[in-house]
């Protein structure tokens, strides 16, 4: 296993979060409403480690490191474990497990179905992530998993139907994105490695 430590690492702060958040939740440091607030926050750190996977391939190309490509599909991964343990906790938290009031819900609050259509496409990704996959797919593996660049919108879309009233936190989220979707433009992208030489020659 290449990069063994940088994983590790990664594997502590992903494990750390949701352990500190629910050890907040169970001391009631959240407040009156700890379920929802667990809720945002597993949500919320989704779609932080959403900007950290797409970070890679542009980190890669200016730095020349192979470690930030290796260490994308563990990246993905707990995107999905964020987004699974968010839709769990609207589930146990805010529905009760109560599979009427789901039905309701979707009628009243669009932005739940926004976030189910990301939810299935990540697990898609997930359940494709593997070298079976890769090999079974071919070349239609990469066309598959362009798909999260429509999970980051689907995740901002989300986000943004819910917060509404307030957009700073949003907008900073959202900038972000739009800049990692800009360094993926052809152009853009081929330039990045001639930055990182011009930046070796300087030092």
């Amino acid at each position: 296993m290449r990069y063994p430590l940088f994983r590790l690492g990664i594997f502590i702060v992903g494990c750390l979060f949701p352990a500190w958040w629910l050890y907040a939740a169970v001391m009631n440091l959240l407040g009156p409403d700890p379920g929802k607030i667990l809720m945002d926050r597993l949500g919320l750190g989704a779609l932080v480690f959403l900007l950290v996977t797409l970070s890679m391939t542009p980190l890669q190309k200016l730095t020349g490191w192979s470690g930030w490509i290796v260490v994308r599909r563990q990246l993905g991964l707990w995107v999905f474990a964020y987004i699974l343990l968010h839709v769990l906790a609207y589930l146990f938290f805010i529905l009760g497990l109560d599979w009427a009031q789901l039905a309701v819900e979707l009628r009243k609050r669009p932005y739940i179905i926004v976030g189910a259509l990301g939810f299935l496409v990540l697990l898609v990704l997930a359940v494709t992530s593997n070298r079976y996959s890769q090999r079974r797919l071919g070349a239609r593996w990469k066309k598959l998993h362009r798909l999260v660049y429509g999970v980051l919108g689907l995740g901002l879309l989300h986000f943004l139907w819910i917060v509404r009233s307030d957009l700073r936190e949003w907008a900073i989220y959202a900038f972000i994105g739009v800049v990692l979707m800009v360094l993926r433009v052809p152009t853009v992208s081929r330039w990045l490695p001639r930055v990182a030489r011009r930046q070796g020659r300087a030092v």
